[in-house]
């Protein structure tokens, strides 16, 4: 496993959100943060918090003590939650969004592929996450595309990629579809993302009050 990584880009002020940390968001029945850890934790053993608020992301307080099983999450022979302490990873280009993130998680990646997801992204599986690093033996870049175009917060980059990352933001073209423009990727197609579960779902990100809490009464959540 310690020849690939997994980044999650805590780096976000949130302004759509007023602020709120969304990766201690509930989504059944625990944070989104506890999510995430449980599913890398089971594909890696390097994961990573990016961003100038990783220490504050990243705290004891902040894995669920879930009083049942929970369906589908990794569990040690104990029956607790299982996850891998991340690493805590500030922003060495601060101010420069996701592309900062990136090129902090690239740099500080044990392994020469690294998945990076955004920090609100509930229910992207150890499965669709795996599969997507296997990809990236043959690629710089593995993106999903939907209808909805593509998903650079959910995809493996590549060290290979690492001097343009950092050219694009020495010239501050801060896109991470240039990016990928600029690089080539080997595209995941719809289809292939089916083969994981329902692409809507597994691709879903929580930016707005509004979808939180639509996702809630799809749920049956409370805030």
């Amino acid at each position: 496993m310690s020849q690939t990584s997994a980044a999650i880009l805590a780096g976000g002020r949130a302004t759509r959100f007023a602020g709120r940390d969304k990766s201690m968001l509930i989504v059944e029945g625990r944070t989104i943060l506890d999510r995430q850890l449980s599913e890398l934790s089971s594909i890696t053993d390097d994961v990573l918090i990016v961003g100038t608020d990783a220490a504050r992301a990243f705290h004891p307080s902040t894995i669920s003590e879930c009083p049942r099983p929970v369906a589908g999450q990794a569990r040690n022979p104990d029956g607790a939650p299982r996850w891998i302490a991340p690493r805590q990873i500030r922003d060495t280009v601060p101010g420069c969004g996701p592309l900062g993130g990136l090129y902090a998680a690239l740099t500080a990646a044990r392994g020469d592929a690294v998945l990076v997801i955004a920090c609100d992204m509930p229910f992207v599986t150890a499965g669709f996450a795996d599969y997507l690093l296997s990809l990236a033996r043959d690629a710089e870049i593995v993106v999903p595309q939907t209808e909805r175009g593509y998903h650079p917060l959910c995809a493996v980059y590549t060290r290979a990629c690492l001097d343009t990352v950092a050219a694009r933001l020495a010239d501050r073209r801060l896109r991470l579809g240039g990016l990928i423009a600029d690089r080539g990727a080997r595209v995941v197609s719809v289809e292939e993302i089916a083969r994981f579960g329902d692409p809507s779902r597994l691709l879903t990100n929580v930016n707005t009050p509004a979808e939180y809490a639509g996702l809630e009464a799809l749920q049956d959540h409370k805030l």
